[in-house]
């Protein structure tokens, strides 16, 4: 099939809106934490475009979506992209370059671990840090993208619905997070001392920056400018605009307060939840979807809150809780009349859409949690995890990095 214009224009336009996601989670992340640490959070997340980025390049795409290895990982054919031409891969995307996909795949891959950074904030060394990274990027969201969109992945073959990520990226990254958190104790002061956020414009224009985005990370995974990159955005927009309004009211009838952190905390629970759905629902389903999103995440805030365990910026509730409602709302919720190569799922008559959704989950949960343990232990073990006591009191962006967010 020859190259179509108009898909690759609309591929490499939506890689150009996922890119703008980790900036985008820059700004809201470092509105989030307290001033001291604004810079080191930003540094981390810029850090994930330089460094995945590279490694994605040299072997990271052909392990997540090269020749299949026993379902579980791609072989090394491609490296250096040996093989990954200007020409389409018709097993992927028919009618773009094989570049076009790779580097639209790229995007997914610097945003992920990017995640995680909210639930390790303002206590993690930038060297150990880089060290995770590339460990974490190699090891577990390379296995876990070829299982579930790669030809030959065994939770493909099993016929699980993730149209954008909500196993590879959001479930993989709360897993993550939560371990993270768990692992590296809470911070100094937790509990006792004032940590809000310094900056809610930043966390505004953040949330605006990923919304944005989205549309990139979604409607994009159509892979062609067509009506499936149409429903993908509509439903998209929709469920992150009722996840926020959702979590805006629970919140203000919680608390007594209409929150504009909420808001837009709520809105990203959205995107979030209606990622792995986008490709195969409906604008109704999207409401639903939504509206689960902004109170099962807000619940799962509210149970982290009670527990006192220090995911600082709620990178569990939010993309762990969102992400496995999105997956498990997909088996719910998916219609094949919206994506032919989709299935319908329990609404739709076909309750056993459910077995591959929650093997799915299951899987992405057990084995980034497990393996991201490890590579905490690890790292933690030979060069050590935490910044010393004396530099977390100071802050990070003094302590790390000898460079201020903000000069008085």
């Amino acid at each position: 099939m020859p190259i179509d214009t108009g898909d690759t224009a609309w591929l490499l336009a939506s890689s150009a809106l996922v890119l703008i996601m980790t900036p985008g989670l820059a700004f809201f992340y470092g509105g989030l934490v307290r001033k001291k640490n604004a810079n080191a959070i930003i540094m981390q997340c810029f850090a994930c475009i330089l460094l995945v980025s590279t490694v994605w390049v040299l072997y990271g795409y052909s392990m997540a979506f090269g020749p299949d290895v026993g379902g579980f990982v791609g072989n090394l054919d491609w490296a250096g992209l040996n093989g990954v031409g200007l020409e389409p891969n018709e097993g992927y995307a028919a009618t773009v370059p094989h570049q076009a996909f790779m580097i639209f795949q790229a995007m997914f891959a610097i945003i992920t671990p990017a995640l995680i950074i909210g639930a390790i904030a303002d206590r993690m060394k930038f060297s150990a840090f880089l060290i995770f990274l590339l460990l974490w990027a190699t090891f577990v969201y390379n296995p876990i993208a070829h299982w579930v969109w790669a030809i030959g992945g065994w939770v493909r073959g099993l016929g699980a619905l993730d149209f954008a990520g909500g196993t590879v990226v959001h479930i993989n990254a709360g897993a993550a997070a939560l371990v993270g958190a768990l692992y590296l104790g809470k911070r100094r002061g937790f509990g006792k001392d004032p940590m809000l956020p310094h900056n809610v414009p930043f966390v505004v224009l953040g949330t605006a920056l990923l919304w944005f985005g989205w549309f990139g990370f979604n409607a994009g995974s159509a892979l062609a400018s067509g009506g499936l990159a149409t429903s993908a955005f509509v439903v998209t927009h929709t469920a992150t605009a009722v996840a926020g309004l959702t979590w805006l009211i629970i919140s203000w009838l919680h608390k007594g307060n209409p929150s504009l952190i909420g808001a837009c905390t709520g809105a990203v629970a959205g995107l979030v939840a209606i990622t792995p759905a986008s490709g195969f629902v409906g604008p109704l389903a999207s409401i639903a979807i939504g509206a689960g999103a902004g109170a099962f995440c807000y619940a799962a805030v509210q149970y982290k809150n009670k527990k006192g365990f220090d995911d600082a910026l709620d990178v569990w509730a939010v993309h762990g809780i969102g992400g496995t409602w999105g997956a498990l709302a997909t088996g719910i919720f998916a219609e094949k009349a919206i994506n032919a190569a989709g299935n319908n799922g329990l609404l739709f008559g076909n309750a056993a859409q459910m077995i591959p959704q929650i093997i799915g989950v299951a899987a992405t949960w057990g084995y980034s949690m497990v393996v991201s343990f490890i590579l905490l232990v690890i790292i933690n073990k030979t060069i050590g995890l935490r910044v010393k006591p004396e530099e977390e009191a100071v802050g990070l962006d003094l302590g790390q990095h000898a460079e201020e967010a903000y000069v008085d």
